[in-house]
């Protein structure tokens, strides 16, 4: 009798989980810079350096080899030019989306079990709660509108990484995109999975020390929930796929496609 296959996750997925993962280290590194900092320093300031800090996360996924799904919308370009069926790019996109997910929410129960909530006092905890609560609280169209904005400049970073296969060469061009996109307040699918992620944890299972430690209460964070979270994630991924896909993919694709060699051939 032959021994049974072990079945293992699928090479995409593996790498989703990954992204997912590092691109919450770059939340994670936001969410320590913004800590105090509003306080400190002017609005627009503060924003700018959390933007610089968070770009650790795509600089991971590039170099390390990861995928995210706000970067594989960039797949419509095959697509358009015929070299993928669209139930391919479908199904690809449905394992990473998953796979980043799981990568996310896994790193904001690390972060949690490991107290990270109550570093600084409990400040950073409180500032991932008002993180997630903004985001939470967004209109539905607003937030489809924002993740359209965010996934042009973050397809965007990664069309320039192209340009070169330097290391540093590619984490340089990405920086200022995707410290734009955080500045400005756009949204990021995969960035929300862990924002909200760790937000709904805290406001859910943080102890009585912490809330008295703040001196705030669960209460303060109405939106802050599984129905806030899968509000926001549902508006922020059409939004990043209409962004990549059509403002970034679609235009690129029109802008460079070749012609079919039959056109070429009858001078068409």
């Amino acid at each position: 009798m032959s021994p049974r296959r072990r079945r293992t996750a699928s090479p995409s997925l593996r790498s989703a989980c990954s992204g997912g993962a590092f691109i919450s280290f770059g939340a994670v590194f936001a969410t320590v810079a913004l800590t105090g900092a509003e306080a400190a320093v002017p609005f627009g300031l503060a924003r700018v350096v959390a933007g610089l800090v968070f770009g650790v996360g795509l600089s991971l996924v590039l170099l390390g080899g990861a995928q995210i799904f706000t970067g594989d919308v960039l797949m419509v370009m095959a697509w358009a030019s015929g070299r993928l069926a669209a139930r391919r790019v479908l199904r690809a996109w449905a394992v990473v989306w998953v796979g980043n997910f799981a990568g996310a929410l896994g790193t904001a129960a690390l972060m949690f079990l490991a107290g990270h909530h109550l570093f600084g006092a409990g400040q950073v905890g409180v500032t991932a709660l008002r993180t997630a609560e903004a985001k939470a609280a967004l209109p539905f169209g607003t937030a489809v509108a924002l993740g359209v904005l965010c996934n042009t400049l973050v397809c965007m970073a990664i069309w320039l990484s192209l340009s070169s296969r330097l290391p540093a060469h590619r984490m340089l061009v990405t920086v200022l995109p995707i410290a734009a996109f955080v500045a400005a307040g756009f949204e990021h699918a995969v960035a929300n999975m862990y924002f909200l992620g760790f937000g709904v944890l805290v406001k859910a299972a943080a102890s009585d020390a912490f809330w008295s430690m703040v001196q705030l209460g669960p209460e303060r964070f109405p939106a802050v929930g599984l129905a806030g979270l899968a509000h926001n994630l549902a508006a922020v991924t059409l939004g990043n796929v209409a962004g990549g896909a059509v403002l970034v993919a679609g235009a690129y694709w029109v802008l460079y496609r070749r012609p079919r060699r039959g056109a070429a051939a009858r001078g068409g």
